[in-house]
């Protein structure tokens, strides 16, 4: 049998090893800390991808939807930007557990002073921080406070990065709290993103809407296209994920 191209790569003691997508993908986690939620499949399955696509996601955490995107989407190139070592690191042994190393590499920075080249990039991800930092209570652990309030980042720093580093017509994709989608509209439209789809989640067919797919397009032209909303979480149940 010829040998693995990667060495064996197993989690650390706080760390579990969880499988998706019927054992095609594994990802290594934190087992008290960040751990990916369905938002981040919801948007890997959102995302338009085209042969060949360079993407970045920004603030990829254990680095699940450039892998998902890899495994199902004709990607050319990944990239991750995280900010904290931790989570950086997940991704980086995430990509080699998936024997996908080579088509993903990992960056260890900040969103507001990104180590990117600019319009390099023809898809930018987000899955970002939805609160305000005056909203709701802070968690106690700093690796979910991060992740979920806008304590080291917010949704302008997102949007500028974006503009930078997008080629022409480059696609940023994001989800959001449905309850800030004006919001975040208005500062697309400031920095020249162009909101071209959106797709709304709802929890039930009798609940309101709970968070909004969107994808924007750097110089696009006004129109806006609808697309039918999920209910719940969709078909991910089939596709390996439980609810």
């Amino acid at each position: 049998m010829k040998p693995s191209k990667y060495p064996e790569i197993k989690p650390l003691p706080n760390e579990s090893v969880d499988s998706f997508l019927k054992g095609r993908l594994k990802m290594i986690q934190s087992k008290d800390g960040y751990r990916f939620s369905i938002d981040a499949v919801l948007l890997s399955e959102f995302v338009t991808i085209r042969q060949g696509d360079r993407v970045v996601d920004l603030g990829t955490g254990c680095g699940v939807i450039l892998l998902l995107l890899l495994l199902t989407k004709p990607v050319g190139h990944a990239l991750g930007i995280e900010i904290q070592e931790e989570l950086a690191t997940q991704a980086s042994r995430n990509a080699r557990l998936n024997g996908l190393a080579e088509r993903m590499d990992i960056i260890m920075g900040d969103i507001k002073a990104l180590p990117l080249a600019e319009q390099s990039a023809d898809v930018i991800l987000c899955n970002p921080p939805y609160r305000r930092m005056n909203s709701g209570r802070i968690n106690p652990d700093p690796r979910r406070a991060i992740a979920r309030h806008e304590i080291l980042t917010s949704i302008d720093d997102i949007l500028r990065a974006s503009k930078t580093v997008l080629k022409k017509k480059g696609r940023l994709a994001l989800i959001y709290p449905s309850t800030r989608l004006v919001d975040v509209f208005v500062r697309m439209k400031s920095f020249d993103l162009e909101p071209k789809r959106i797709r709304i989640n709802y929890s039930t067919p009798e609940s309101g809407a709970k968070l909004a797919l969107i994808e924007a397009t750097l110089g696009g032209k006004p129109g806006l296209d609808i697309e039918p909303p999920i209910m719940g979480q969709g078909s991910l149940e089939a596709r390996g994920y439980s609810p």
